[in-house]
C-alpha cells in the first residue's frame, strides 16, 4: 500500500475541475482564465530582442545562473521596483518561477503543520493551495469595497494559541474580487499590525496595470512605507504583463527571510529559467515595458468596459458586481440562496464558463458569488457569453 506524506494527502482536487472539463470545447465562451489573451503577447518585440543579441548573451540563457537570478535581471528589476518606491536597496532581491514560487517560499520557511495562516476571503486560489499543501490552519477574512475588513482581523489577531505566522493580501486589483485598497485602509492596517509577531504577504501581481493614471497611487505598495511594523515580503510578477509562459515573478524581502528563501529555493529548482530571465531584462533594459503597459491597459479598460455594459442590460435586479479599476476581474454577488454551482452547469451547456466563488474561499464554504475575467475573452464575445450566463441565472431565480 502506498503511503503518501501529510503534505500530499492535504491536497484537493479543485471542486470545479470536472466542469471545467466540460468547457474545453473551444466554441465555449470562457471567463475563467486569469490570463491575458495570446494576441496581446510582445512576440514582435521578444523576436527583435532575441535575434540582436550577440551571441555570447544567447549562450548564457542556456545556461544555470544564480539562484538568487540572472545578475543583469536582478539590477533591471531593481531599478523597475525602485521607480515604484520599494526599498531595494536594504532588502534583498530573488528572481522565482511566477510570483507563486515566491508564495511558496514564504511558505515553505515559515509553516509548519498546524501553523494559522490569515488571509482574505475571496482569496486567490493558488496561495490557498500553496498554504494547504504545508498543512496550514486556513483563517479568512471578508474584504469589502476598500479592502480587508478590520474588524474581523483584529479579532483573529486576538487569538494567541497559536498565533498567526503569515498574514496574506492582494492589495491592488485583487484575484478574485477586483478591488483596490483604499490608502485609508492600508493605513490602519498597520497600524493594527503594531506589536504583532507575524509577517506580511504583500502580493501585488496586477498593480501596473490600473485603468486610469490617477489611480496609480493607490497601487504604490504597501513596503514603501518607511518604519513598517512587521516584516513585509513584497511579490510581483512579470506573468500577466508579458506572459505566463516566461514563468518569471520576484520576491523582496528582508535579509533573514531573504536568506532561507534562497535556501528553500535552491532544493526546489536551483535557479528559474535563465533563457527567459535573459529576454525580460532587455525588455526592461530596453525600456519597451513602459509603452507595452500603456497598450494593455487600454485593451484591458475597454473589455472591463463592454464586460459591465453587458451585466448591467442583462443581469436581474437582485445581482451586483464590483467595478475594477484595473487588472483582470470582475466578482459577481448573487441572492444568498442562490448555488453558483447550479448556475455554472446551466451556463456551460448553453456556451459560457466561469470560476465559482466556493473555489476562492478558503474554507471552501460561500458560494453565493463567481469570478468573471475579462482579460482573456475576445472582445466580440464578452457581450454574448454574459447574456449566456444571466439567462442562466434568471432561470434558476425562476425555479
Amino acid at each position: 500500500m502506498l503511503r503518501f506524506s501529510q503534505s500530499a494527502n492535504a491536497l484537493r482536487s479543485s471542486a470545479i475541475r470536472e466542469l471545467m472539463n466540460m468547457a474545453s470545447d473551444p466554441n465555449i465562451i470562457t471567463f475563467t482564465g486569469g490570463m491575458p489573451n495570446n494576441t496581446l503577447f510582445p512576440t514582435e518585440e521578444i523576436d527583435e530582442i532575441y535575434n540582436n543579441l550577440p551571441i555570447d548573451v544567447r549562450r548564457d540563457g542556456f545556461q544555470y545562473c544564480p539562484t538568487t537570478g540572472y545578475p543583469p535581471l536582478l539590477n533591471s528589476l531593481k531599478e523597475f521596483l525602485r521607480q515604484k518606491g520599494l526599498p531595494v536597496d536594504n532588502n534583498e532581491l530573488i528572481i522565482t518561477t511566477g510570483s507563486l514560487q515566491a508564495i511558496n517560499l514564504i511558505a515553505k520557511v515559515f509553516i509548519d503543520p498546524g501553523d494559522r495562516v490569515i488571509t482574505e476571503n475571496p482569496a486567490f486560489i493558488g496561495a490557498i493551495s500553496v498554504f494547504k499543501s504545508y498543512q496550514a490552519k486556513l483563517d479568512p477574512v471578508d474584504i469589502d469595497e476598500d479592502g480587508i475588513v478590520l474588524p474581523d482581523l483584529e479579532k483573529m489577531l486576538q487569538i494567541k494559541s497559536p498565533e498567526a505566522k503569515i498574514l496574506y493580501i492582494t492589495p491592488y486589483f485583487h484575484n478574485p474580487a477586483g478591488i483596490v485598497y483604499s490608502q485609508k485602509r492600508k493605513t490602519e492596517l498597520l497600524d493594527m499590525l503594531k506589536g504583532q509577531n507575524i509577517v506580511l504577504l504583500e502580493d501585488d501581481a496586477y498593480g501596473e496595470l490600473y485603468f486610469d493614471q490617477k489611480d496609480r497611487e493607490l497601487t504604490k505598495p504597501i513596503k514603501t512605507i518607511p518604519r513598517l511594523p512587521v516584516p513585509v515580503c513584497y511579490t510581483t510578477s512579470l506573468s500577466k504583463y508579458l506572459g505566463p509562459g516566461l514563468r518569471l515573478g520576484c520576491l523582496l524581502a528582508p535579509p533573514d527571510i531573504f536568506e532561507k528563501c534562497e535556501l528553500a529555493k535552491q532544493s526546489l529548482d536551483a535557479c528559474s529559467s535563465t533563457f527567459t530571465q535573459v529576454l525580460a531584462h532587455e525588455f526592461l533594459v530596453q525600456n519597451k515595458i513602459s509603452g507595452y503597459l500603456e497598450k494593455l491597459r487600454k485593451v484591458y479598460l475597454r473589455r472591463s468596459q463592454i464586460m459591465l455594459a453587458a451585466l448591467q442590460q442583462y443581469m436581474p435586479e437582485q445581482v451586483t458586481w464590483t467595478k475594477p479599476r484595473g487588472g483582470f476581474y470582475i466578482w459577481v454577488k448573487l441572492p444568498e440562496i442562490i448555488d453558483a454551482t447550479d448556475i455554472l452547469k446551466k451556463s456551460i451547456k448553453s456556451g459560457a464558463v466561469f470560476v465559482i466563488g466556493q473555489t476562492f474561499d478558503p474554507l471552501g464554504k460561500k458560494n453565493n458569488c463567481f469570478r468573471l475575467a475579462f482579460s482573456h475573452t475576445p472582445e466580440d464575445r464578452i457581450e454574448e457569453g454574459i447574456k449566456i450566463i444571466a439567462s442562466a441565472l434568471k432561470e434558476s431565480m425562476i425555479n
